[in-house]
């Protein structure tokens, strides 16, 4: 596909997700639940594997005519790699797959945009940064408003904007785009985004990441009074309507969109029991702090434990210790709503605990995934 449409890896897939093979494991991986759920007997709608889906296609812009562009290309691949078992019936039955699938999203994505008050997938717009604050040694709050002034479009707690930025490769220029949950702002006029910088080379699990390119441009590059590209606020990690209790899990960066929930819980006065568990590598490397304590503390129904890799010589404590989240170190109320957000494995590993150990409801575990959704089948 990017050999006959090379504009397309240029400026809208993430090029470091293509070379890991990431983007194309999520695809596949989304085909195969999809048509796994169409044909079983019982269990989920199929439709309902898709709103995390859409809800990444509609930051992105993504128009309907582009499903053309990514059947052309996939039921070739499958013929490739498939050989001689693909049957001309083998070949419709895929293609049905994902046409149903395809129209599926595109429902889902025209209302999204309906939802957003703008024209079909008309979602960019153009911002200037207002203010920036360095959070820890890597990570950097942004907060971009309108040129104008103009009050900018509301989010819901929990959701995220695409941020587009252009990057020099070789003798042209490429768009890379990636998402970054909203924070929240006091000022109407204003939008927030927390940016970790990723240097290359990072082991992560035995495995080494490249530079993350557009963190690191923002990082070097993003002053105050420089323009920026964002799309409207989109995402499905949102609080529903419920007094159940609440347990919100975090690691690492996956903390922005808890914090964006904290902030709207002790904003509303919310009554909710809220157990938040936040695990980072170490105290300096943990961004928002302070303002975590202060806003559990404003709530009389929540409470925070953390765990920090590298403690230290900071004294273990009931709210305060060493390692890995550790589930069983606290009460879960198994009718509790979660929230979950950090790196892939973690919330992988959280997940299985939170069902298998703790007999939370599937149903109930909320997570977010920015970038490739490899965890689709699984979840």
């Amino acid at each position: 596909m990017f050999a006959a449409r090379p504009d397309l890896e240029r400026d809208l897939f993430n090029r470091g997700n293509q070379a890991q093979g990431d983007q194309q494991s999520a695809l596949a991986g989304a085909i195969a639940v999809y048509a796994t759920l169409l044909v079983a007997d019982d269990g989920r709608d199929p439709v309902e594997v898709l709103a995390r889906i859409a809800h990444k296609h509609a930051s992105l812009g993504i128009t309907e005519d582009q499903y053309l562009i990514v059947h052309e290309h996939l039921l070739v691949a499958i013929g490739e790699v498939l050989g001689d078992a693909v049957t001309p019936e083998v070949a419709a039955a895929w293609d049905e797959v994902y046409w149903h699938m395809a129209g599926a999203l595109v429902t889902i994505e025209n209302r999204l945009y309906a939802d957003a008050g703008v024209a079909h997938a008309d979602v960019w717009r153009t911002l200037v940064l207002r203010r920036c604050r360095q959070e820890s040694p890597d990570t950097v709050s942004f907060m971009p408003g309108a040129a104008d002034h103009s009050v900018l479009p509301p989010a819901r707690p929990g959701q995220y904007v695409s941020v587009q930025v252009t990057l020099p490769d070789g003798a042209r220029q490429i768009r890379q785009i990636r998402q970054y949950s909203l924070t929240g702002s006091t000022d109407p006029q204003e939008w927030g985004i927390r940016v970790k910088a990723a240097p290359p080379g990072r082991a992560v699990d035995g495995t080494t990441t490249p530079a993350g390119q557009v963190s690191n441009v923002l990082h070097d590059n993003l002053i105050e009074g420089r323009r920026i590209r964002a799309s409207m606020p989109f995402g499905e990690l949102v609080l529903e309507d419920s007094d159940r209790p609440l347990v919100l899990i975090s690691a690492g960066i996956g903390a922005t969109p808890i914090f964006r929930l904290l902030r709207y819980l002790a904003g509303a006065g919310s009554a909710r029991d809220a157990l938040v568990l936040h695990a980072v590598r170490s105290p300096a490397q943990h961004a928002h702090r302070r303002e975590l304590k202060e806003l559990v503390a404003a709530m009389p129904t929540a409470s925070l434990h953390r765990w920090y890799k590298d403690l230290g010589v900071r004294p273990t404590r009931d709210a305060l210790q060493a390692g890995r989240v550790d589930l069983a170190a606290v009460e879960l109320h198994t009718d509790a709503q979660v929230y979950l957000c950090g790196p892939l494995p973690f919330m992988e590993a959280v997940r299985a605990s939170l069902i298998n150990d703790h007999h939370v409801v599937e149903a109930d575990v909320h997570y977010e995934v920015f970038g490739p959704d490899t965890w689709l089948a699984s979840a």
